[in-house]
């Protein structure tokens, strides 16, 4: 966690298709990727090369949420994805550049997420923090099989 970026590496017991689309379904996405204590509402979400994303997080105890969109630059389906973001809030200046690459191992998906150009109004550590809750609620939703009846 250097210069207000943060990198994080996991394996996931789940086919790497399984876990790419967990990042391309707007609802799943929402399900998972606010932190503990958080819901997420999506506005808009395009999942293509040059597509736009809306979305807010809502502190689940105030109600108070912050606002961010951006674009998806960079898809290979079940493989990478790439997307630049930044908060409506203008107190939180930049352009954040989340890449998330996908790899098939023995086991499962090895993932490896890189953000980078978070505002230095938030620290990078706590960035980090609500990733690593993120990624065990991606785990939750993506791991179990539950076959249909």
């Amino acid at each position: 966690m250097t210069n207000n970026s943060v990198s994080l590496h996991r394996i996931i017991t789940a086919a790497p298709e399984k876990v790419f689309r967990a990042f391309a379904n707007a609802t799943a996405y929402a399900s998972w990727i606010p932190p503990y204590g958080f819901i997420c509402t999506v506005q808009q979400a395009d999942f293509k090369e040059g597509g736009q994303f809306k979305m807010t997080f809502i502190n689940f105890s105030t109600g108070n949420g912050h606002s961010f969109g951006g674009t998806y630059t960079e898809i290979r389906e079940g493989q990478f994805l790439k997307y630049i973001e930044k908060f409506d809030n203008p107190d939180l200046k930049g352009e954040m550049t989340t890449t998330v690459s996908f790899n098939k191992v023995s086991c499962g998906t090895e993932i490896r997420i890189e953000q980078t150009g978070i505002p230095e109004q938030i620290p990078a550590e706590m960035c980090y923090l609500g990733w690593q809750e993120s990624l065990e609620k991606l785990k939750r939703l993506v791991e179990p099989e539950i076959p249909d009846a």
